[in-house]
């Protein structure tokens, strides 16, 4: 699921660990349960515990003046308060956090509505669209060149998932004109209401290519990011060989053996030179990408 990201994160958070019931909630379903007063079970047995000993004093004035049949009812009434306050079942403390963690996310998702969207709101296209532009957004923040601040980390941080939100907020929008639409459409229309219903469709159409740009947008900076990435593992991984150069040379010399059996160490340096210029064209490209996405 997405969620706006003005939506404050501890809301987020009980949203995104709540999809299932969202889904349910989406469909309908809401809590049969009500939220209970805090403290309102103790105040009850509390007020039958203080009844049964008022009848209990009562019914203990019948009995010092020998007058035993109203003592015995009295004593029985204060009994069976007694004997209902120890058995009046309690409820169970999971199934109490359960029916409260529902009720939150249920006030929540009514309150935020129109705030997050489900993999349930989209259509199978607009489906496929999201899962493309989360994948490009994953690619770049779990990049190490993202992570080691060669990209715009914090730009990154920011207009990424405001990126993500705003895709997922027109897909799910079009995923519903698009239902209607085809609701419409498929019970047979004269010839006026197809003249109506096409440029509508052209709409959604026109809409869904939108979209589409701003997904491959995205596709095409997370490619450059890909590239920078290439190179800046490459760049460390010529720094390590070359780090162990004058154990290799050092190797050849005690050994006797003919210095040009492996020229190409000679060459490391260089490699490394021609990798750090790619790596900077490639963190280059990534920004003008960047720049031409925020735009």
């Amino acid at each position: 699921m997405v969620v706006d990201p003005a939506v404050p994160d501890d809301v987020a958070e009980l949203l995104r660990a709540n999809r299932k019931l969202l889904a349910r909630i989406r469909t309908g379903w809401a809590p049969a349960h009500r939220r209970h007063r805090p403290g309102a079970g103790l105040v009850a047995r509390l007020g039958a515990s203080m009844s049964a000993v008022a009848a209990a004093l009562y019914g203990l004035g019948f009995f010092l003046a020998e007058d035993y049949t109203p003592f015995a009812v009295v004593m029985t009434l204060a009994a069976l308060l007694v004997v209902g306050v120890l058995l009046r079942p309690r409820p169970d403390a999971e199934v109490e956090r359960r029916h409260a963690l529902e009720l939150d996310v249920y006030d929540h998702a009514r309150e935020y509505a129109g705030r997050y969207v489900l993999r349930e709101h989209l259509d199978d296209q607009a489906g496929a669209l999201m899962t493309r532009a989360q994948a490009a957004i994953d690619q770049v923040m779990e990049s190490r060149v993202n992570a080691e601040g060669l990209l715009d980390g914090v730009r990154n941080a920011v207009m990424l998932p405001a990126q993500e939100w705003e895709i997922a907020r027109l897909l799910a929008k079009l995923s519903e004109l698009r239902a209607e639409h085809q609701e419409v459409v498929s019970e047979g229309v004269t010839p006026e209401v197809a003249a109506v219903a096409e440029p509508l469709g052209k709409a959604l159409d026109s809409s869904q290519q939108a979209v589409l740009a701003r997904v491959e947008a995205l596709e095409r900076y997370a490619g450059h990011v890909a590239d920078a990435e290439r190179a800046h593992r490459a760049r460390h991984q010529i720094e390590r060989l070359s780090a162990r150069l004058p154990r290799y040379e050092e190797l050849l010399a005690e050994s006797g053996a003919d210095g040009s059996a492996v020229p190409e160490l000679g060459e490391l340096s260089d490699d490394a030179d021609r990798l750090e210029q790619a790596l900077r064209n490639s963190v280059s490209s990534a920004h003008e990408a960047f720049r031409h996405l925020n735009g």
